[in-house]
């Protein structure tokens, strides 16, 4: 068998605009995924805030007491 020698590739060109069109398309990404970071934080809760809720508890009912005490003192 006679080696044969491989054939060398051709290289295709591309086009000269897909390098900048490319590029503006990342811009445009950046763009759009910054402005939608944004808005996100400009939506949210502000931090550090504080809320304050004011209740009114009414005292529960004592039960009588089953032995009074009497306590005298004199000064003297």
């Amino acid at each position: 068998m006679i080696a044969r020698e491989p054939r060398p590739r051709r290289r295709r060109r591309r086009s000269p605009l897909w390098g900048p069109a490319l590029v503006l398309l990342g811009i445009v990404a950046v763009f759009l995924l910054g402005l939608s970071v944004g808005r996100a934080l400009e939506d949210g809760p502000a931090p550090g805030g504080s809320e304050t809720r004011v209740r009114t508890l009414q005292p529960a009912p004592l039960p009588p007491a089953p032995r009074t005490v009497t306590v005298t003192v004199t000064t003297g």
